[in-house]
């Protein structure tokens, strides 16, 4: 099974990363519902989705924090 590369979050915008962050919940909300009705092919998809979803929302939470302590 091939990796999918990670995402380079430091580099994105504020904007960016709150787009592709509502993008990826959408998704895992579409991944979901599909996986409830027909099993996926690969389960592990949610897993990876999930991931990058936490990174992103730590991504976030950290910029926040730097941003507020200056």
């Amino acid at each position: 099974m091939a990796k999918t590369p990670k995402l380079n979050l430091r580099e994105m915008t504020d904007a960016d990363l709150k787009s592709k962050l509502a993008d990826e919940k959408s998704r895992m909300t579409r991944l979901r519902f599909n996986h409830a009705v027909t099993p996926l092919e690969n389960p592990m998809v949610i897993r990876q989705v999930r991931r990058d979803i936490a990174r992103m929302t730590h991504e976030m939470a950290n910029r926040i924090k730097k941003n507020a302590n200056n």
